[in-house]
């Protein structure tokens, strides 16, 4: 088999892994490229759509406006969250965190700068930036079944990003979808072509480059087999941009305690909607309240040591 990021063909190693989310069960062989680490499904099912299961999708989840007292603060909060400004919203943040903004900080954006979000879904993200005063928010789904508009003027097309004609972005990010587009290098190729020349492509993943794949394997709960298509390594993402032309400069790890209760669930034969599953029903779940702060504690200690099971990466555009 043949690495689709590195092109390298000498010791992969073969893995099977079940469908665990929906709790199928059935089997999808991944291959790990030997030379950039990459982990990859084999071969994508030709009924890969029916591993989602539409609008019940975690992404399509519906986006709950707050009013009031309530929206001032959570605005303040998240304007924090994402520019690092402002002293209230630093004070909220502290007490009730967002725990996706803050990756945008390193990205040097604020609420002029334009911001396309590839794989949105519903678009929760970009609907927090455009509350919180961020103007110049889009984004696109090729699997929405419909455009959306939000009466806060935040427009979610049903487009992919080879259809958008539209450039200089200054921020073009995908957040947990990048690991379900099987064109990898097409994709970065249109990014890089859309953005501003000082522009920023983020891209949030899981990785294999993790305790919790090397500790959980097949089982680790954000393989998550078939829908995930690639699992990158540090090595892996930093050969994408090179051959892309651009510079990796800065990875950050955001792993939470997911890793550990979703694997440890997988070890046990238990799939993620199941009703005894931590997702669907905490209180009868397998886990006390003291595992998973523990869970929680030491899925910060695994971010600070770059040993978490999920990142941000920070690729900075360079002219041609």
């Amino acid at each position: 088999m043949q690495c689709r990021i590195c092109s390298n063909q000498e010791n992969n190693t073969t893995y099977e892994a079940r469908e665990m989310m929906l709790g199928i069960r059935d089997m999808h062989t991944y291959f790990k490229c030997g030379e950039c680490g990459c982990l990859q499904i084999a071969e994508v099912p030709e009924n890969i759509q029916e591993y989602y299961p539409g609008d019940d999708y975690y992404s399509y989840d519906q986006i709950r406006t707050e009013t009031g007292l309530k929206k001032i603060l959570i605005t303040q909060r998240d304007r924090y969250a994402a520019t690092g400004l402002g002293f209230i919203g630093k004070l909220l943040q502290m007490k009730m965190p967002h725990d996706k903004l803050p990756r945008l900080q390193k990205a040097g954006v604020n609420t002029q700068s334009r911001i396309l979000d590839v794989g949105c879904g519903a678009g929760h993200l970009l609907h927090s930036l455009k509350e919180c005063g961020f103007e110049n928010t889009h984004g696109i789904d090729p699997f929405n079944a419909k455009k959306i508009e939000y009466s806060n003027g935040l427009t979610i097309e049903q487009k992919s990003i080879h259809e958008v004609a539209e450039g200089n972005w200054d921020l073009i990010m995908m957040n947990h979808s990048f690991e379900h587009v099987l064109d990898q290098h097409e994709t970065l190729t249109q990014i890089k072509k859309l953005l501003k020349p000082d522009g920023v492509c983020m891209i949030r993943i899981p990785t294999v480059s993790s305790w919790a794949w090397d500790h959980y394997g097949v089982d680790w709960v954000q393989l998550d087999a078939p829908r995930h298509l690639f699992l990158h390594s540090q090595e892996s993402m930093q050969f994408l941009a090179d051959k892309v032309g651009f510079e990796l400069r800065d990875t950050i790890y955001d792993s939470f305690a997911f890793q550990y209760w979703g694997s440890e669930q997988y070890l046990k034969d238990i799939p993620l909607n199941d009703e005894r599953s931590y997702a669907v029903n905490p209180d009868k779940s397998i886990f006390s309240d003291h595992q998973i702060q523990n869970y929680t504690i030491r899925s910060k200690a695994l971010n600070a040591e770059q040993q978490g099971d999920q990142a941000a990466f920070y690729l900075h555009n360079k002219p041609a």
